[in-house]
């Protein structure tokens, strides 16, 4: 596993869930995604009335890296409310696969936290390797 201050990465992923706007879904999440220059991205969800519109904190934090050039990553951890793990949706595993297939995933639920590899939450993932 990769070496990262886990306690510091998951606080900075509780303290971006203040900047959700979830003013539909009341569910804020944050996430802070560790650059390998350990260098910490942090996003959280903005919704719309069009749910479907809807980005992520990942998706949120991954697009806000890649659009300032940094494009090497350790880990992402990720909070919702305290006292539950929130793990990211369909879309996010995908995106996050194809900029960062090793990533760490840390989920948080305020005290306790789950470490998984991307690879193990998305088995089969397409990848740019089918598009030939």
């Amino acid at each position: 596993m990769k070496k990262y201050d886990l306690g510091a990465l998951t606080q900075k992923a509780r303290d971006a869930r203040q900047y959700a706007q979830a003013k539909y879904s009341h569910f804020k999440v944050g996430a802070a995604l560790l650059a390998d220059d350990n260098s910490v991205i942090t996003g959280s969800n903005v919704e719309s009335s069009s749910y479907g519109l809807t980005i992520c904190a990942e998706r949120v934090a991954l697009t806000k890296a890649l659009s300032e050039g940094i494009t090497k990553f350790k880990a992402i951890a990720i909070a919702a409310k305290d006292g539950s793990f929130c793990s990211p949706c369909g879309a996010c595993r995908q995106l996050l696969y194809d900029y960062a297939p090793d990533l760490d995933i840390i989920l948080t639920d305020g005290k306790n936290n789950k470490t998984y590899k991307i690879k193990d939450l998305l088995p089969l993932a397409f990848e740019d390797t089918q598009l030939g």
